[in-house]
């Protein structure tokens, strides 16, 4: 015997039927500090904010990031 239940509900309704706590304001929250945090990290890409970030740390960093790129552009160059 085959037995097919179908039922129309919302999920806050499924949720409440079923006795589950209502964590739509927790997801909101979470969401929007999600997003905080996402504007926050673009804003480190932009080449301001890495400029001064690497020339925070000198000239020692500044020089190994020009030997990388240099590496990079011979890389792609087919030089060894």
């Amino acid at each position: 015997m085959k037995v097919t239940i179908e039922i129309d509900c919302t999920p806050q309704e499924a949720r409440a039927f079923l006795g589950l706590p209502d964590v739509s304001a927790l997801n909101e929250r979470l969401t929007a500090e999600m997003q905080k945090r996402m504007d926050a990290n673009i804003a480190m890409l932009q080449p301001e904010e890495l400029m001064k970030t690497w020339s925070a740390f000198g000239d020692q960093a500044q020089e190994q990031f020009r030997r990388l790129m240099a590496a990079a552009a011979a890389g792609a160059a087919g030089k060894p």
